[in-house]
């Protein structure tokens, strides 16, 4: 039995929505979030999801677009030892159509190593995190609705996150009673909802 309570939360003033349990705090004020992103962290887990409104990259096809995204956020926060775990092909998103017209998403995983920060005695800590992406294509209001999961699975001893979760392996959420990280990110994925379409400049 899990000990997560989920909810139903407003994201960029409600215009969109998504489920997902409540120990994810809304950090979006605290860590200067660009006004395209919102992020959700749950300080006790160093887990977060991470949803962000991009400008549609026609130049890269539909399969394999979370792929893509993953990719270039790896490189973006060079990562170190990126790799490509799993990728979906493209489905429709059920429920969430503009216009009538459907919406297509695709998802991918990846495992990589990423510098945190230098640590309390100035040495570089790494920690290797899972990342799950999914890449929600609105192409009728040229958007790109990327949600993005981080779940540690080694933390190094010298990060700031070391004194919160524990340096080494992170425990498996369900031995701490909560549900998985991946079942986290598939609930906030499957439940998005846009509420207000003006928010990308569209009729509502």
């Amino acid at each position: 039995m899990s000990a997560d309570s989920y909810s139903e939360r407003s994201l960029y003033g409600g215009a969109i929505s998504s489920t997902f349990p409540l120990r994810f705090q809304d950090v979006s004020d605290l860590r200067q979030v660009p006004d395209h992103q919102e992020a959700f962290v749950d300080p006790a887990r160093d887990e977060s999801l991470i949803f962000e409104l991009l400008e549609l990259k026609h130049e890269v096809g539909d399969n394999g677009s979370a792929a893509w995204f993953l990719q270039d956020l790896a490189n973006e926060q060079d990562a170190e030892g990126f790799t490509l775990l799993e990728q979906s092909g493209v489905v429709e998103v059920p429920g969430l159509r503009y216009r009538n017209l459907p919406v297509v998403i695709t998802t991918a995983v990846g495992q990589m190593v990423l510098s945190i920060s230098k640590g309390r005695q100035g040495r570089e800590a790494q920690n290797i995190v899972k990342v799950y992406l999914a890449n929600i294509r609105l192409k009728e209001v040229g958007t790109d609705m990327l949600i993005t999961a981080y779940e540690p699975i080694v933390i190094n001893p010298f990060s700031e996150s070391a004194s919160a979760v524990g340096a080494g392996l992170a425990a498996p959420a369900l031995q701490s009673g909560f549900m998985p990280m991946s079942e986290v990110y598939k609930v906030a994925v499957t439940s998005m909802k846009v509420n207000d379409w003006s928010l990308f400049g569209a009729p509502s």
